[in-house]
């Protein structure tokens, strides 16, 4: 079987070398796309994907957006009481600008305030964390080092005068393309103009660690004016999320399709010129059977190579791009959409199993004599 797939591929190279060029660039697309949805996803939502969180709690009225959410601390405790819930920590969140000290830099950050040693805080990677009892320190995203950020740098949020200095870095920490930076709960409610009405701590929202099979349970238990939500509905609430991840989504999969197609179309074409070399095939005693494992055979065969060649391509493309540009392909990925692909190979090579099936070895030896 492997035998008559190989030496037919070695009799036909032009015409299966186009076939596999065309196999390593639609592959390449894949990988590519891939790598920057995911890129993208993480770059405006690292912050929430990366928590440990299952649920959040907000503000009923709030549309699922930690912008428009506003809630007492008081409720904090009341959820932390509820049996099925494993931990609560309250979370602040909101988008300022920044000004550094000393100069006329200007940056936009996604604040985050929360425990420093509670679930949500996050790993520091140089530096320290912020400490809950000292105002003014921040950890923030590496991302902002990288542009000339240093440990000791000031800011300033001309809003409320308040002036900040960066204790320590972070990682894989963004929303909504713009870099987080944490402290700690006391000076975010100093900072946030939403808050001036306020007549006592509020919170943004509550994250929430918990099994799926409680959470009917926990939302009969909520405190009155606020909502359950997961994570999930949560990343669907970023501006700009829901439908920067569509758009890609429908990209890579009329990828697959075109490639399905493009594979059908090329092997039936194949097909019917090798119609009467099949035929001959049968009348020497080779089955149907026998003829379509050979050309699943050479599908695979070219598929598993072209898709190799386009993996190896694509990182090698992930050397020269900008350095700024958000993309992210791991293992897993890569697996998956190989495996994908090379179905979506053998599928498309359906259309000339059907064709060799209706091969009559009798009408081709006619038309070859």
């Amino acid at each position: 079987m492997m035998f008559l797939a190989i030496r037919e591929l070695k009799h036909s190279k032009l015409r299966y070398l186009l076939i596999g060029l065309i196999m390593i660039l639609v592959a390449l697309l894949v990988f590519i796309i891939s790598g920057l949805a995911n890129g993208l996803s993480s770059d405006n939502a690292s912050s929430i994907q990366n928590m440990k969180a299952d649920y959040f709690v907000m503000e009923h009225d709030s549309k699922n957006k930690l912008n428009r959410s506003i809630i007492s601390m008081e409720k904090l405790d009341e959820i932390r009481a509820i049996s099925d819930v494993k931990a609560a920590e309250g979370l602040g969140q909101m988008m300022i600008t920044l000004n550094k000290v000393s100069s006329s830099e200007k940056t936009d950050v996604t604040i985050f305030a929360t425990d420093a040693s509670g679930i949500l805080a996050p790993k520091v990677i140089e530096g320290k964390s912020y400490e809950n009892k000292k105002q003014g320190e921040v950890v923030a995203d590496r991302s902002l080092k990288e542009v000339g950020y240093k440990l000791g740098d000031s800011l300033k949020d001309d809003l409320s005068g308040k002036v900040f200095t960066i204790v320590g870095f972070t990682e894989k920490q963004s929303y909504s393309h713009t870099p987080a930076v944490y402290m700690n709960v006391k000076g975010w409610q100093e900072i946030n103009p939403g808050l001036k009405n306020q007549g006592k701590d509020s919170i943004s929202t509550i994250a929430v660690q918990m099994d799926s099979k409680s959470e009917e349970n926990v939302r009969e238990s909520l405190p009155e004016g606020v909502t359950l939500i997961s994570k999930e509905e949560s990343l669907q609430s970023i501006p700009g999320f829901k439908e920067e991840q569509g758009t890609l989504t429908m990209m890579i999969a009329f990828l697959f399709v075109i490639a399905a197609f493009v594979l059908a179309v090329f092997f039936y074409v194949i097909t019917l010129q090798k119609t009467n070399q099949f035929g001959v095939l049968k009348a020497l005693g080779a089955n149907t059977g026998y003829l379509a494992k050979s050309i699943v055979g050479q599908v695979m065969l070219l598929a598993v190579t072209c898709i190799a060649i386009s993996v190896a391509l694509t990182y090698g493309v992930t050397l020269i791009m900008p350095e700024g540009m958000p993309f992210e392909l791991s293992a897993d990925l890569v697996i998956k959409y190989s495996v994908l692909l090379l179905a979506v190979s053998v599928l498309g090579s359906l259309l000339s199993l059907y064709r060799v099936a209706k091969i009559d070895a009798i009408e081709a030896i006619g038309r070859v004599s």
